[in-house]
């Protein structure tokens, strides 16, 4: 069909993408530690160039680069946006093998990243790398931006837009992530919850010390943790949603669009626990009242509590100071200088002035609407590749940057990706099939020619 991309335009193609695949996967590029994030950062700006596309680089403060990119001409604009940085990784995780190193097995590829964000990064630079070979131009332009630091909050992004909002111009986005569900059918995800990180700590009156004074000082190691236990029990429910400040009173209800496509998306709970081998709270059991929740209601997570040092090895001390992190989900409705604010004033209310209150990142809810055009015409390529009908999702219940760069900025946004409800991501043997990577490399190829008609 003219315009379109074939499965045998893509083929001659295939060993070349599947072995650049894994070079990308090999390289570290680890955000928290600054690990190989130089040298991945050039090979995604080669990558680039090598498609003919005009790239630009820039840095906001001390961020990694911000790797911008724009190919095509036509009176459509699509932003892409991924990043090429990962989670840390190690063999002792649970892997079955060094998690930089990539294996292919059974249709898969495992490696650290492959599916957050590489292979998403890459199919639709290849993909537009094929259209023009069977085309010879886009029928749209088409930009890139690029991060090195979504793994830990995106610190810059908003920076970098206030800096730089006339590049990032655009009539509809296709963000970083994308899976197949558990029914293996396409999901598109219509927006994201926002998120607030807080870390709350408490100081003993005396000094940290030597432990080998442990026999004559009182070690407070027990009376800060139940201090912060005290603390936590006031901030949530028990279904973990936070109930300080009346955030719960202030929520807007879902629409009836909303609680439509809730109704048409599968989920199983069983499957769901199975796949993830995790424990369902006691009160979850019908599976469209646990999709509510997931999209349209907060959370309170901890995330992480300790005492003295919790790093690997052992520091011999009595320790003087304890430490809770939270990670709190927020629908639309909520922001996090909100959240952080009702937090801190229940804090005080209730006598807790001695726990200091730290943020340690946030990022604002976004939505999309369903009536889109960028919705309609991703649709519409993925069901012409796939052969079945994505499932519509409202909201993702994770979190990323997409209000900051495309929701304040009136640019609809939606995911759709080469990942699969079992690709562990951010988890040990991390993977994606490599049908799947094609399909979406094909379906992606649909989507610009019919992007660039409508």
């Amino acid at each position: 069909m003219p315009g379109h991309l074939s499965a045998s335009q893509i083929t001659p193609h295939r060993d070349r993408y599947i072995h650049e695949l894994l070079t990308f996967c090999r390289q570290r590029s680890i955000s928290s530690t600054g690990e190989g994030m130089t040298a991945m950062s050039q090979m995604v700006i080669e990558r680039l160039q090598r498609l003919g596309a005009r790239t630009s680089v820039y840095t906001v403060g001390q961020s990694y680069p911000f790797i911008f990119a724009e190919i095509g001409h036509g009176p459509r604009t699509l932003l892409l946006y991924n990043h090429y940085d990962v989670q840390p990784a190690r063999r002792e995780d649970g892997w079955q093998h060094d998690p930089f190193e990539p294996e292919i097995r059974d249709g898969r590829v495992y490696a650290r990243g492959v599916a957050d964000n590489k292979a998403n990064l890459l199919f639709r630079i290849q993909s537009i790398e094929a259209y023009l070979k069977a085309h010879g131009e886009l029928p749209l332009r088409v930009c890139f931006l690029i991060e090195g630091e979504e793994e830990i909050g995106s610190p810059h992004i908003e920076r970098f837009v206030q800096q730089h909002r006339e590049l990032i111009a655009a009539d509809g986005c296709i963000w970083e992530v994308g899976r197949r569900g558990f029914d293996n059918r396409p999901l598109i995800y219509l927006g994201m919850r926002g998120i607030l990180m807080v870390e709350l700590s408490l100081m003993a009156a005396a000094n940290e010390i030597h432990s080998s004074w442990a026999n004559i000082v009182e070690n407070p190691a027990n009376a800060l943790l139940d201090r912060l236990r005290a603390v936590l029990d006031t901030l949530s429910d028990s279904a973990g949603r936070p109930t300080f400040g009346g955030l719960l009173d202030e929520l807007p209800q879902p629409s009836a669009t909303d609680l439509e496509l809730i109704e048409r998306i599968p989920f199983d709970l069983a499957t769901f626990q199975v796949e993830r081998d995790v424990l369902l709270r006691a009160d979850v059991s019908d599976p469209r009242d646990a999709l509510r929740r997931l999209f349209f209601e907060p959370t309170c997570n901890l995330c992480g509590l300790s005492v003295g040092h919790g790093a690997l090895g052992i520091k011999t001390v009595v320790p003087n100071r304890a430490v809770a992190k939270l990670d709190l989900r927020l629908p639309l409705g909520l922001t996090p200088d909100l959240v952080e604010a009702r937090l801190r004033t229940h804090l005080h209310t209730h006598g807790f002035d001695d726990v200091h209150v730290q943020r340690l990142g946030a990022l604002q809810p976004a939505r999309t609407n369903p009536d889109a055009e960028i919705v309609r015409v991703t649709s519409a390529a993925v069901q012409t590749v796939y052969g079945v009908e994505p499932i519509i999702y409202p909201t993702m219940p994770a979190s990323g940057p997409m209000y900051e760069l495309c929701h304040a900025q009136g640019i609809p946004a939606l995911t759709f990706g080469a990942g699969h409800a079992g690709d562990n991501v951010h988890a040990a043997n991390e993977n994606i099939y490599l049908d799947d990577y094609f399909q979406a490399l094909q379906a992606f190829g649909d989507l610009l020619w019919r992007f660039g008609q409508s």
